[in-house]
């Protein structure tokens, strides 16, 4: 055989090989790109995705649309040829599969912290809206998770309404850490509590639970690397009563981002006239119970679906904005948002025309 015939056969079966390669070797990431995006004035699967009884509510029109981003589950394992491609891709991004799915979380518990997360942001998202409208709503910190295995366990319940640690009252959820981690690991808290069943009974008869129990509880150390702080396993969060019902309908989605878009949809619908003025407006971040919005991840494939389904401006929380504006899909503009207040404030302008007053991203923020 000759030898330039034999070089390019070897060349040709190397090729072979490596292609192969690429097709059957595991890579360790993970992909991101554009997901779902719904408008939260309008409906999802054939209903309301926001559902108001027991309160005026008036018209809406024009699109205030949350956004998703779609990622490759847990057990998938890219290639490495895939990998390739979706570093290639322009609207997809290829991360690091312990960015997504940290410490060898599950598909399971990564779906489980979504949904609870996502929970969470439809009650502040209703409690900002409400706030803002000067709505009174009642607030109160429970036991919002108990972890197995650890000395609360069997003591506290999720739901338990925490009205004091050693005496001292509780008014806010991070109150709770502070109070437990001034003990010594070994020595008693002792909780005032509303058990979860009395909170519950109370909150259907309308009336204010009155009835509490202590519970003393010996700490633990916790087992995080380099530190001894008394821990006793729970991890506190807020409830709250509503003075009318407000249900968000929309199922397959998690996390908390879609916090601001729900807001602005709820006080949108409580209030006369039109907030976006007929204009395709979408948006993402997390709210507080104060209105604060906070940042997200995969911000750079929000703003492509949202453009992609016909967004004009989209509403992007100030922590994300340098990074969204490196790459703004063309005719989309991006407008910086802290708080519930800076978008009403901005969805003013976008409805009377007067654009050159937002206060758009750049890439320095």
């Amino acid at each position: 055989m000759p030898r330039r015939t034999a070089t390019m056969l070897a060349s040709t079966l190397m090729l072979i090989a490596l292609l192969c390669a690429g097709v059957f070797l595991p890579v360790p990431y993970s992909e991101m790109s554009p997901g779902p995006t719904v408008n939260t004035l309008g409906e999802h699967d054939g209903e309301p995705v926001l559902q108001i009884s027991g309160h005026k509510t008036y018209a809406t029109d024009g699109h205030l649309n949350m956004t998703t981003v779609r990622v490759t589950s847990a057990d998938y394992r890219m290639n490495l040829v895939e990998a390739v491609y979706g570093w290639l891709a322009h609207d997809d991004r290829v991360v690091p599969h312990d960015t997504l799915y940290p410490d060898g979380k599950t598909e399971e518990q990564s779906t489980q912290e979504n949904a609870e997360e996502f929970s969470q942001s439809q009650e502040s998202a209703k409690v900002a809206a409400l706030k803002e409208l000067g709505v009174p709503v009642r607030s109160w910190v429970i036991v919002a998770t108990v972890v197995k295995g650890t000395p609360a366990q069997g003591r506290l319940h999720a739901g338990d309404v925490i009205k004091a640690v050693d005496g001292i009252a509780v008014k806010q959820p991070s109150d709770v850490a502070k109070l437990v981690t001034k003990h010594k690991p070994g020595q008693d808290v002792v909780f005032t509590i509303v058990p979860a069943k009395e909170q519950a009974a109370a909150e259907k008869a309308n009336k204010q639970a009155t009835a509490t129990k202590k519970v003393t509880i010996t700490t633990a150390e916790s087992d995080d690397t380099g530190t001894k702080r008394a821990i006793v396993g729970i991890s506190a969060g807020t409830d709250h009563t509503f003075p009318f019902t407000i249900d968000i309908k929309l199922a397959d989605v998690g996390g908390p981002s879609a916090g601001l878009m729900f807001a602005l949809g709820i006080y949108d619908k409580l209030t006369p006239g039109s907030l976006t003025g007929g204009k395709f407006v979408a948006g993402t971040g997390t709210i507080d119970d104060q209105g604060k919005v906070g940042p997200i991840g995969g911000v750079e494939m929000k703003t492509v679906g949202a453009r992609d389904k016909g967004a004009q401006y989209f509403l992007t929380p100030a922590d994300n904005c340098a990074a969204a504006a490196k790459d703004t899909p063309s005719g989309l503009t991006l407008v910086k948002v802290n708080t519930i207040g800076d978008a009403l404030n901005a969805l003013k302008d976008i409805r009377t025309g007067d654009t050159a007053a937002l206060p758009k991203c750049t890439t320095k923020g």
